[in-house]
């Protein structure tokens, strides 16, 4: 059911329960006049009203009200559709129009610091991992000097953490740019420094193939506790190889620094 066609009425309590305050003159109007008045004057409060849909679980409903507002500008639209798109959330799953959303919302010039910083930052990460591998049946092919050109904006100009990470793996492997274990290190720790557990983890295995065993296996060790769930496996790989590797007197103090890193941080 389309809420601007059959639903109108649907919109017009969720727009007034949201304190968006119509001229006195609209009320004495249809409720069709008033709806399309409202449309023309606020996609920000359809934007609010897809929201309330979205968290009530009336997502049908909420997936229309997200298109009105990003059609007409709405920057979080354009995110939320692009992320439904991507998760199968509310709508079957669809890459092409996942990478579509992100596309426009990263296409926005937004100062960081802007209430649209979070939107702009996730929405290149997310064209950055398509670009990565690219799209399968579709026209977007691998391009791994675009992803890198997405990561580092996301980067250097909106300090995004994952983006951080992604670039520290791309001068680790050397794709899309020349490998430098240095500028992947300088990466991974910005990314660290925020929390990242990911980039602590490979700042911590780049340490320890570097010599320094004991911090090498404690950021390891501690970025294990604080992985998210698709991150454990990979990071308990690395960390218990590095674990066999290394002395009995270096595992007990890399457990007990792994113990400060956790309750100080990783800066």
């Amino acid at each position: 059911m389309r809420i601007f066609e059959a639903g109108k009425a649907a919109v017009l309590a969720g727009l007034v329960a949201s304190s968006v305050a119509l001229p006195e003159t609209a009320y004495a109007l249809d409720e069709n006049a008033v709806i399309q008045e409202q449309e023309k004057r606020s996609p920000w409060a359809v934007f609010r009203f897809a929201f309330s849909a979205y968290k009530r679980g009336d997502k049908e409903e909420a997936l229309e009200a997200y298109r009105y507002a990003a059609e007409n500008g709405q920057v979080g639209a354009r995110w939320k559709l692009a992320r439904m798109y991507a998760e199968g959330d509310g709508v079957a799953r669809n890459d092409r129009e996942a990478f579509k959303f992100f596309s426009a919302v990263a296409q926005q010039d937004v100062r960081p610091g802007s209430p649209d910083e979070t939107y702009v930052s996730d929405a290149l990460v997310a064209l950055g991992k398509y670009l990565k591998t690219g799209i399968p049946d579709s026209p977007i092919r691998a391009n791994p000097l675009a992803a890198q050109e997405h990561f580092m904006r996301a980067a250097a100009t909106y300090r995004n953490p994952e983006a951080q990470y992604q670039v520290g793996r791309m001068f680790l492997d050397g794709e899309g740019v020349a490998q430098s274990v240095q500028q992947a290190a300088r990466w991974f720790q910005l990314a660290a420094e925020k929390g990242h557990a990911g980039a602590q983890a490979m700042l911590g295995h780049i340490l320890f193939e570097s010599g320094r065993v004991v911090k090498g296996l404690a950021m390891m060790t501690a970025a294990l506790d604080r992985a998210a769930p698709n991150d454990v496996s990979w990071i308990r790989a690395m960390q218990e190889q590095a674990f066999a590797l290394a002395g009995e007197s270096d595992r007990r103090t890399a457990i007990a620094l792994a113990h400060d890193l956790r309750e100080n941080g990783f800066d």
